[in-house]
């Protein structure tokens, strides 16, 4: 397993396909009797996976991106909007896998300043910016997501 070199992270939180697929249902649960949903628009790249379970729970056909990059290790913090969306957003579903820090939070709610924004995961810092999210996991934690992952040997907790 990779060492996360920035001291902040102190834990590892891993996420495997089955529990993301239901935590993204359950999130479905929660925006259900919010709606009705004219789109959903996920936030790339995490967003995708969540945003694409979402949307077949809900059965919401239009499905759009923000495209936006804030987590480049020699930038950490700069950002990137690559694609935008149209509109302020109103009616449609913000999706992303985790709010962390708040940064790319910020700028989507600048985009899209009438969406209900939804993440899966949520850390202290990013969680007064999202409207609906499942899981609160503390600052320090590393949230290792199924596609960020491969199988390996795990050292037992006691000695890490």
């Amino acid at each position: 397993m990779t060492t996360i070199k920035n001291s902040r992270f102190q834990r590892d939180f891993i996420v495997s396909w089955a529990e993301l697929h239901r935590d993204a249902r359950a999130l479905a649960w929660r925006l259900l009797e919010k709606g009705p949903w004219q789109g959903i628009i996920a936030i790339t790249r995490g967003g995708l996976v969540p945003a694409a379970i979402i949307a077949r729970e809900l059965e919401v056909r239009l499905v759009d991106t923000i495209c936006i990059t804030t987590y480049e290790e020699q930038s950490r913090g700069d950002s990137n909007i690559l694609k935008d969306f149209e509109g302020s957003g109103e009616g449609f579903l913000l999706i992303d896998d985790l709010v962390d820090t708040g940064t790319t939070a910020k700028i989507v709610r600048d985009l899209v300043p009438k969406a209900h924004f939804a993440t899966v995961y949520a850390k202290p810092a990013g969680k007064p910016l999202v409207d609906t999210y499942i899981t609160e996991v503390s600052q320090d934690t590393w949230i290792r997501f199924p596609w960020d992952m491969e199988l390996g040997y795990s050292q037992p907790i006691a000695i890490r």
